[in-house]
């Protein structure tokens, strides 16, 4: 079995364009990254170790424990190199795994060939050694072996988290098209709001990104909503470290009343839906939710803070004539009412976005899905025209 507590080189994925956001995540944590790619964090750490930061980070996709690296030419290469690794080591007998990977070699025309050639010469290394096997399967419900394959290059990693991280968990009705709990993290890490100001989300949808704020706000972690990790299927796991480590997540809650977060919506429907997801999270008294036209919240005078928007961009949703005018709207509304505060619209359209009728201080680019988006930044001035 494997030694939790024995340091090995681990990556930590992301999606493109959120990795600086990681990055000041994994520092947070007390981590050093060793180095930083475009989708993800490469650093030492123990499967201890692994643990935490799966508990705790918002902004990553999975947590990759590195097994092996070694030279593999081709496809017909793999079966041999694969059954030589001591999976019973790592796996246990009457278990469950899975094999995901990624592959670029001239000798690969899918991925599956490699899975399948994967699962075979770990399935054969059990017969042969234990007269059975493990099952196997495509879902994420067991031990997660993750390959990547670049040539000649092949590195095999326990991924730890299973499923994705991505998905924060409190979000049990997610409305029309909603945004990713990673990706809304990111989003309001950018806007650098720093948790103590108000946080308005108009058209606030299924709430993703008012209860993405109050988590951050009380230091409530992804993990307080999760139980299952691919981890606890490594030989060697401790289920009383894991407790132990919930329970640290617990007490790291502190409760900041004291914070301003208001979500609105036109959709009554919408706000329910919300409220629900809050109250899941544990933070449903600490948003302030409104059924009403975007234009009509209402926005605390003093302090000023943060105001984000997550309108339809026309890809999934929406109506492009009527968006165009929604689009207007949103920046007269900002111009009107939410002087001194830092306005910021997230889109995946750009003609639209020319809609606001305000100069955009700053553009961050972000991924949502394969739709290639913007968060906009205004700086509202006081007792300025725009």
């Amino acid at each position: 079995m494997l030694d939790f507590n024995q340091k090995g080189k681990v990556f930590i994925t992301c999606k493109d364009r959120s990795v600086s956001y990681l990055e000041h995540e994994v520092r947070e944590l007390g981590f050093v990254p060793k180095e930083v790619t475009r989708t993800g964090i490469e650093l030492v750490a123990s499967l201890e170790d692994c643990m935490d930061l799966n508990l705790h980070l918002r902004t990553a996709s999975h947590v990759l424990y590195e097994l092996k690296s070694f030279y593999l030419r081709n496809a017909d290469d793999i079966y041999r190199r694969f059954k030589s690794i001591p999976w019973e080591e790592y796996l246990d007998v009457d278990g469950y795994f899975s094999v995901n990977s990624v592959a670029e070699n001239e000798s690969i025309t899918t991925p599956l060939i490699v899975n399948v050639k994967v699962k075979d010469a770990i399935v054969d290394r059990f017969r042969e050694l234990k007269g059975r096997r493990p099952d196997s399967g495509s879902d994420f419900d067991g031990l997660v072996i993750q390959v990547y394959w670049k040539e000649t290059q092949a590195i095999v990693y326990l991924n730890t988290s299973g499923e994705t991280l991505a998905k924060h968990g409190f979000r049990k009705i997610p409305g029309k098209a909603p945004m990713m709990e990673a990706l809304a993290a990111a989003t309001i890490y950018a806007t650098e709001w720093n948790t103590r100001v108000p946080f308005i989300n108009p058209m606030c949808g299924s709430g993703t990104l008012a209860i993405e704020a109050a988590l951050m706000a009380t230091k409530r972690y992804p993990g307080l909503y999760r139980d299952h990790y691919s981890f606890q299927h490594i030989l060697g796991y401790n289920p009383e470290a894991f407790l132990a480590k919930k329970k640290k997540l617990e007490n790291k809650i502190v409760e900041a009343t004291e914070v301003k977060i208001i979500a609105s919506d036109i959709s009554l429907q919408a706000i329910s839906f919300a409220k629900e997801n809050a109250a899941f999270a544990g933070v449903d008294h600490m948003i302030e939710f409104q059924v009403c036209d975007f234009a009509e919240t209402k926005i605390p005078e003093r302090p000023r803070g943060v105001i984000m928007f997550n309108p339809e961009y026309g890809e999934r949703l929406g109506d492009l004539t009527e968006l165009e005018e929604t689009y207007k709207r949103i920046g007269d509304f900002m111009k009107q009412k939410c002087a001194g505060y830092r306005g910021y619209i997230f889109t995946g359209n750009m003609d639209l976005a020319k809609k606001v009728g305000l100069k955009a201080s700053r553009r961050i680019e972000f991924w949502n899905g394969t739709i290639d988006c913007r968060l906009l930044k205004y700086d509202l001035y006081e007792g300025k025209g725009q």
